[in-house]
């Protein structure tokens, strides 16, 4: 690993609209990103979602693992 990236590093990034995945994390093409609401939106506030290993969409919370993790890097 070249570069360390902290969950610090990963929310910046997705404020400025990146997708980020962990290199730790076993499903191939899992990714997060941050939902801004918009006008047409039924959710009041930002929050993160994942694409799971189906590409289905779905609310995320972060583990323990994920929060202390010093392998997040940007989805491609």
């Amino acid at each position: 690993m070249s570069e360390f990236h902290d969950i610090g590093w990963a929310v910046k990034q997705m404020w400025i609209g990146d997708k980020l995945r962990r290199r730790g994390w076993n499903g191939k093409g899992m990714w997060i990103a941050l939902q801004r609401p918009d006008e047409r939106s039924k959710m009041g506030r930002p929050y993160v979602y994942i694409s799971g290993t189906d590409g289905k969409l779905i609310p995320w919370n972060a583990s323990q693992g994920d929060l202390l993790a010093l392998d997040w890097e940007i989805a491609s």
